[in-house]
């Protein structure tokens, strides 16, 4: 058995019929407990032509503690922004992700702002998870020749705790995927297999805030320094790109955290590329999280099912939430919330093996 082999629960939730927000699908949800203990999925919410909002949903659940529905509660952010909007009046607010961040005690929402710069990372936070504070584009250092703040970036989140950068400074983490010149799979697969794969596959960055004795630590104007990169595609699984997904969540192994990683699909040509999107995990070093403990050799989830085969992109499996089952007392149960093929939101759980296996 592969190890943290995802099992099924449910198709969690589908475009609404007659519902003009959800025309061209719900997935790829933000998952967060709130103060009350609920759980809330915040949906990107895909209206005619693409355009995208972040809605909010609270989880219902059956009496065995399993997912099964959910009942909708509105809109969390919708394009107001110049950085969410489009020269064409598109635009849109994408692929959140959530962590309550105890050092700024607040809930940090990190999404996509598809603006006319292109895909950006913003923030925004919150005490209740239904009033959101934007706080704008996120900044950062230049990184050697690089600057991040002009290269389009995606799939970024928080690590809840405070964690010591490669400098020792106590800061706050963030995950996130870079897109380089070149480096989408579209591109990637018209190029020589003996290029550097650093810059020319997308990969898993990580960097981090300061959290500098006296400064501000609500992340308003924070720049974001540190950078590396903390994995890139190695695996025939991932061997086009990889991203972060869920947020890291605190096991007894270490951090867990679930991503995507993209291949060629098998009907995929060169003047026809198609890709497969599939879930693995990595466990990374509690004090050090630029250290990788383990990391899937195989996938743990792949496009099996015709709802995942076939939809808005097909062959697509995209997790970007979990919820670690403390309410039912297993906390080794880690439920993960996925997108299936850009259309609709699937459930599945993996359980946290006693004995981190062996690469």
């Amino acid at each position: 058995m592969i190890p943290f082999q995802l099992q099924r629960i449910c198709t969690i939730m589908k475009p609404e019929e007659g519902n003009e927000l959800e025309v061209e699908g719900v997935l790829n949800p933000a998952v967060t407990r709130g103060p009350d203990g609920k759980l809330y999925l915040f949906p990107r919410l895909v209206a005619k032509d693409n355009y995208s909002r972040i809605g909010i949903a609270r989880v219902n659940f059956n009496k065995d503690g399993d997912p099964v529905d959910v009942e909708r509660l509105g809109i969390a952010l919708e394009p107001e922004m110049d950085y969410e909007k489009r020269p064409n009046g598109g635009g849109g607010c994408e692929d959140p992700r959530i962590t309550y961040v105890e050092p700024v005690e607040h809930y940090i929402m990190t999404y996509t702002a598809y603006g006319p710069d292109g895909p950006r990372i913003a923030m925004a936070r919150s005490k209740d998870l239904f009033t959101w504070e934007r706080m704008g584009l996120i900044n950062y250092t230049h990184y050697k020749p690089v600057d991040f703040n002009n290269v389009d970036d995606k799939d970024a989140s928080f690590f809840p705790t405070e964690l010591p950068s490669p400098h020792h400074h106590q800061s706050i983490a963030m995950l996130h995927r870079p897109l380089f010149a070149e480096s989408i799979p579209d591109e990637t697969v018209k190029l020589a297999d003996n290029r550097k794969i650093d810059k020319q596959k997308e990969s898993i960055w990580i960097s981090y805030f300061n959290l500098r004795e006296g400064k501000d630590t609500s992340l308003k104007d924070a720049k974001f320094t540190s950078h590396h990169c903390l994995a890139q595609p190695i695996y025939p699984w991932e061997n086009l790109k990889i991203g972060g997904g869920a947020p890291p969540v605190l096991t007894k192994h270490g951090w867990l955290m679930v991503y995507h990683g993209v291949q060629n699909d098998k009907d995929s040509t060169k003047d026809n590329p198609k890709f497969c999107y599939s879930a693995g995990v990595m466990i990374l070093s509690k004090k050090r999280p630029q250290k990788i403990l383990y990391r899937s050799a195989e996938p743990i989830l792949v496009p099996d099912l015709a709802a995942e085969k076939i939809g808005i992109v097909g062959n697509v499996v995209f997790p970007t939430g979990t919820d670690r089952r403390d309410d039912i007392g297993q906390p080794n149960r880690i439920d993960v919330y996925y997108g299936m093929a850009d259309d609709r939101i699937g459930v599945a759980k993996m359980e946290i093996p006693e004995n981190l296996p062996e690469n």
